[in-house]
């Protein structure tokens, strides 16, 4: 997810099991509950695994030699944090434009969509 720098600033950043998010220059922290299991786990139990993670909807951090190797993530979840990071990187544009006083007034804007909107 692209970040801007400055006043006005949109930025993510992950901290283990918490997601720091700043936004115009406050911090607000969400809490990401996930449970971790072993890569050799996953290769012995992959179809249990999978089962829970349908059922529980909670993902799961895959663990190789102790460090974070990757995430399972329920399908319908992935595809809610796919769209929600599409509209954040639109937000971080707008503002950027705004920032860099790429702007144009409304009537203007609308003139220019009619050709989209026939």
């Amino acid at each position: 997810m692209p970040s801007t720098d400055g006043a006005g600033s949109l930025s993510a950043r992950s901290l283990g099991t918490f997601k720091s998010i700043a936004i115009s220059n406050e911090k607000y922290y969400l809490s990401i509950t996930m449970k971790t299991e072993l890569v050799t786990t996953l290769k012995r139990q992959a179809t249990k695994l999978l089962a829970e993670l349908r059922e529980e909807k909670e993902p799961v951090l895959i663990t190789e030699h102790g460090k974070p190797s990757a995430y399972l993530v329920d399908v319908e979840q992935f595809e809610k944090i796919q769209n929600k990071l599409e509209l954040l990187e639109g937000l971080a544009l707008g503002e950027k434009a705004i920032l860099e006083d790429r702007v144009i007034p409304h009537d203007e804007a609308k003139k220019r969509m009619q050709r989209w909107l026939k």
